[in-house]
């Protein structure tokens, strides 16, 4: 029986459920999800082992037109990726019209090498009529591998997606040993889990403006000791994650550390604190210190 491996990335406009989607396909949580568009900053592998193949998911920031040095830097990244990997799956919602967004990727992905796919997601959000309209809109998009509908909520027809994604995967031994599930460093992915829980309810100005560093970390015991910075643009925005009495930061600390202790399977004790680095999205020197 040969063996496949090979990268392959969901692109699509921001919200459409790229992350969501890689998530539900790893069966943990590796790419953080919110309802605020461009929200995944770090192009993060997943690696899924099954026994005939192995799948390296790629996640990517959505391609939108940036208006800050940040956002030229995401959309490089995103470009370079794109070239890099063997399948691409063009995540368009099942609940939503195809638009302009949709139109103006499939046109970027029509010059790649990679087997590009599209992927109608949160079809759990649709009838079934809906779902076969919105079927037949995508497929007249361009001539696509295969079209393929899931929820990543149900994780209805989930495994059908992996099923057709590793189907056009190179031969190739094992990319990534058997245990590995992920090549983001753990700080990186802690650093994620606060920034997410940062962007739970905070007004719509404020999703760029948040940048989280994890400045240290090491075991005590059984318990690990994590200091972080929460980084914004402005005093404004300092109070606006602090809150009143601090108790919005002291409600990140609590949401943050359950997701943490589940990622690293022990106890933690989070210190968060609240920076201004100002317009730090526009400031090379900022962006290199914040991991851009």
């Amino acid at each position: 029986m040969s063996f496949h491996a090979g990268f392959a990335c969901f692109v699509g406009r921001p919200n459409a459920g790229k992350s969501t989607l890689t998530n539900a396909i790893v069966g943990q949580k590796i790419a953080i999800t919110s309802s605020k568009p461009q929200t995944t900053r770090h192009v993060i592998r997943a690696v899924l082992h099954r026994d005939d193949s192995q799948l390296v998911l790629v996640d990517t920031p959505g391609l939108h037109r940036p208006r800050t040095l940040l956002g030229e830097r995401l959309n490089d990244l995103v470009r370079t990726t794109w070239s890099e990997v063997d399948v691409i799956g063009l995540c368009i919602p099942a609940n939503e019209p195809v638009g302009r967004g949709d139109r103006f990727i499939t046109g970027e992905l029509s010059e790649l090498k990679a087997t590009v796919l599209a992927v109608v997601t949160k079809t759990d959000l649709v009838d079934k009529a809906t779902l076969a309209r919105q079927l037949a809109a995508v497929g007249e998009l361009a001539d696509f591998a295969a079209v393929v509908p899931v929820s990543a909520q149900t994780g209805a027809q989930v495994d059908t997606l992996v099923d057709v994604v590793t189907g056009f995967l190179p031969e190739s031994p094992r990319l990534y040993p058997d245990d590995m599930i992920t090549d983001e460093p753990e700080q990186v992915l802690i650093a994620e889990l606060v920034r997410e829980a940062a962007l739970e309810g905070v007004r719509d100005e404020l999703p760029h403006s948040i940048a989280v560093v994890v400045e240290e970390m090491f075991d005590e015991g059984d318990l690990t000791k994590i200091y972080a910075d929460v980084y914004v643009e402005r005093q404004s925005q300092k109070a606006i994650v602090i809150g009143a009495r601090a108790s919005r930061l002291k409600e990140i600390g609590t949401r943050s550390r359950q997701e943490i202790e589940a990622l690293l399977g022990r106890r933690v004790y989070l210190d968060l604190h609240v920076r201004v680095a100002k317009e730090w999205q526009r400031d090379p020197r900022q962006l290199r210190k914040l991991g851009f």
